[in-house]
């Protein structure tokens, strides 16, 4: 289901090129962007290996979907017909807490994730605005713990992870741009440290981000 949002967002980014307004040709992509974004995390919500794989009683505690912030910096030093290349890297964090309600006798959790990857991007469209998809391998660290404790040895661990997605800048100043990203973060199994319980399980993490972007 979250594979098929994000084929749709960025179906639906990729046709939202801009189109010149004026009689001169529209400007190239700049050499140089920043972006700086608000994200929504979609944390799992319902998967017992993971909650169990860091100490938690049930996958009850899990505190599901949260927010963060996400930070990139890319350059473009090739244009090859109507594809313009990107390098860049990305910082990305965000967090989660759940405190249960009444006499539950579940106990208050924190999840946060943290991840620096580097980025390659083929990118579409002029300087007034482009849409992008983007790819890119690096580390992640996903600590999940009950709210006063210490973080435990599988949350210090820090995972190979994939990420992937795409998204759009729109320029309404010279220097100024709203942008949207919508990306998948594959992060690979952990090492077993709860006797008796397997290690954190593979899985996709669907972040939602929007922001500015600065040339």
């Amino acid at each position: 289901m979250r594979s098929s949002v994000v084929l749709v967002t960025l179906g639906l980014l990729l046709c939202s090129s801009s189109s010149a307004l004026a009689q001169e040709p529209p400007p190239r992509i700049p050499v140089f962007v920043v972006d700086l974004h608000a994200t929504v995390p979609l944390f799992p919500g319902d998967n017992p290996q993971l909650a169990i794989s860091h100490g938690l009683t049930s996958a009850a505690e899990l505190p599901g979907s949260g927010f963060g912030v996400q930070a990139g910096a890319h350059v473009y030093p090739l244009r090859l017909k109507a594809i313009t290349f990107g390098l860049g890297a990305e910082l990305a964090a965000g967090r989660s807490s759940q405190v249960p309600a009444g006499t539950s006798t579940l106990r208050a959790t924190d999840e946060r994730f943290t991840t620096v990857a580097p980025q390659l991007s083929l990118n579409f469209g002029n300087g007034h605005g482009w849409s992008y998809l983007s790819a890119g391998v690096g580390t992640s660290k996903w600590a999940i713990f009950h709210q006063g404790s210490a973080e435990g040895p599988a949350d210090k661990e820090r995972l190979k992870t994939l990420n992937y997605g795409g998204g759009a800048r729109w320029f309404a100043k010279r220097h100024l741009a709203f942008s949207l990203d919508v990306r998948i973060y594959v992060i690979s199994p952990g090492t077993p440290f709860v006797q008796g319980a397997l290690g954190s399980p593979h899985t996709n993490l669907l972040v939602i981000g929007a922001g500015v972007s600065l040339k």
